[in-house]
């Protein structure tokens, strides 16, 4: 589905760079019943960027982009366009292209018409609508298949057919609503490239809403991460895999393990602190501690597999464990091991051909000194405005 004033008729260029809006959201809020969908949210997108909406069900983000789309109308707050307040302006008068989960495509209509139907609504001549849906098509890679019928095609192509209605008007904003939740994990991979390819292309403003983290992280220049209605981090993809602000977003984003520590002395550079196990406290950075962190008091640390080795149980600087479940899964195997008072841990090694150890196993766990990551008791996962 598309969105467009009567006014706003695309170029004959359909394939050449059409540019983006900005979109400015300011203390939007939301509420269903007793529940508060959106609650206060404020964020801007730049013009051309490609913003991901992530997080749990009923997090707000479809919400959110309902807004923007004018579907939804707000409890509070402002939404601006091109510097134009468009809050309670209808969808129709928007000139906002949609994609949504499900490709609704009229299935008596040739794929030419489907793309066209939104011009003939709107009264453009046949000729010119054809010609408009033709280059529509040729920009998502479907030149030829005007004449066939929604029926003929496969999954892939029938969401290429959505996106090209979705840009028959050219845009400058672009909304998807987990537009590729039904396709297959190599079809979807494959429209993850095709549609950031799109993205580039054109330079269209894209928000795309979804629940599939990797999908965020590969697509999207800046990714912000929802629970209960409010933005706990708003950052680019390696930022927020690295640096997540939250135990929220260390826990939502990547798999993390988390294990309890005491934090000792504070240091002008960082904190000691005393991991499970009987080793030896470890200088964490000032940068790695998040949240409010006293000397002398309980903390949680937090640290990714894939940073997690192997070592002799013997080594001074290891965590000593027991593995108690080795699982392979192609290019890496999964370790899981616990700590004598039943912590658990993960390590992802990446070379399978070269892990031998099976449960049962006595294991020393080991890491870099910067891995670790500390959350003090007001980061545990609440949510961040």
């Amino acid at each position: 589905m598309s969105m467009v004033s009567p006014a706003a008729h695309p170029s004959p260029e359909t394939a050449a760079h059409v540019g983006g809006a900005a979109i400015e959201i300011s203390g939007l809020s939301k509420q269903f019943g007793a529940v508060k969908a959106v609650d206060g949210v404020s964020l801007s997108v730049q013009p051309g960027e490609f913003l991901a909406l992530l997080g749990p069900s009923g997090s707000g983000k479809t919400s959110i982009l309902m807004s923007i789309a004018g579907f939804e109308l707000p409890d509070a707050g402002r939404i601006s366009i091109d510097g134009k307040d468009v809050t309670y302006l209808p969808a129709s008068q928007r000139n906002l292209g949609m994609v949504f989960q499900k490709y609704t495509l009229f299935p008596h209509l040739t794929v030419l018409d489907n793309v066209a139907f939104g011009l003939k609504m709107r009264g453009v001549a046949r000729a010119e609508r054809h010609k408009l849906a033709a280059q529509a098509l040729a920009t998502v890679r479907l030149d030829g298949y005007g004449a066939r019928m929604p029926a003929q095609l496969s999954g892939g192509q029938q969401q290429r057919v959505a996106l090209a209605r979705a840009i028959v008007y050219r845009p400058k904003v672009l909304l998807m609503d987990e537009p590729l939740s039904a396709l297959d994990k190599n079809l979807r991979e494959e429209m993850q490239l095709e549609i950031k390819r799109l993205q580039s292309q054109l330079g269209i403003t894209v928000v795309f809403v979804t629940h599939d983290q990797g999908e965020a992280l590969t697509m999207a220049d800046r990714v912000a991460i929802l629970n209960q209605g409010r933005i706990q981090q708003l950052d680019a993809p390696r930022a927020l895999y690295e640096k997540p602000q939250t135990r929220f977003v260390a826990g939502f984003i990547g798999e993390t393990n988390f294990v309890p520590v005491q934090v000792g002395p504070l240091r002008p550079t960082g904190a000691l602190v005393q991991m499970p196990g009987g080793v030896g406290a470890r200088e964490v950075r000032s940068d790695a501690l998040v949240g409010r962190i006293a000397a002398n008091s309980a903390a949680v640390a937090a640290i990714r597999p894939e940073q997690i080795t192997l070592g002799r149980m013997d080594d001074p600087a290891a965590l000593q464990a027991t593995v108690s479940g080795v699982i392979y899964s192609g290019s890496t195997v999964l370790c899981i091991a616990q700590l004598a008072d039943g912590t658990e841990l993960r390590a992802r090694l990446p070379d399978p051909s070269r892990v031998a150890v099976s449960s049962g196993d006595r294991v020393g766990l080991l890491w870099p000194d910067d891995a670790l990551r500390i959350y003090g008791d007001d980061v545990h996962g609440a949510p961040a405005r």
